[in-house]
């Protein structure tokens, strides 16, 4: 039962969709996917603004990892942003979510990344735990601010 990270390939925007509605179903947010198979293929095979690993166990897949690049104009140097990690239900605690974030860990060293991060919900305790024990540091003194939608629109004075 040897645990496998690999780079998604076009043939798994089925798969990645699927996991993602899991993990929005996990964070209390089932209906907000709206995310297609075209779309998610576009992002991540011809545009390439983000990546993808799936993690399998004996051929079945078992979790995935979404990441892209971002910038630090402090340190001059991109770093790795965690977009999505999620660890099938019946394959959590066995080792998947550490084997996702060490690969990735890797990547970004490989990358000359400056950072890894990612955001955490502050309800999901397991995941806050977890990741506190895998050395992340919490940022706390910083929040995070969204404009989407008509928001995002008035700001651009597109109303």
């Amino acid at each position: 039962m040897k645990l496998m990270i690999r780079p998604a390939v076009p043939s798994d925007v089925a798969l990645i969709l699927r996991l993602v509605r899991e993990l929005a179903a996990f964070e209390r947010e089932p209906d907000a996917v709206v995310a297609t198979e075209d779309m998610l293929a576009h992002a991540l095979f011809a545009e390439r603004s983000a990546e993808a690993v799936i993690a399998e166990r004996d051929g079945t897949a078992v979790g995935f990892a979404l990441f892209f690049h971002n910038f630090s104009t402090w340190s001059g140097r991109k770093g790795l942003y965690l977009e999505d990690l999620y660890v099938t239900p019946d394959a959590r605690g066995s080792g998947v979510g550490t084997a996702l974030l060490r690969h990735l860990a890797g990547l970004a060293i490989d990358r000359d990344c400056a950072r890894f991060e990612w955001a955490v919900l502050d309800w999901n305790m397991p995941a806050v735990e977890f990741y506190t024990a895998m050395g992340a540091e919490s940022l706390d003194e910083w929040t995070v601010r969204r404009v989407s939608g008509t928001a995002l629109d008035r700001l651009a004075g597109r109303d």
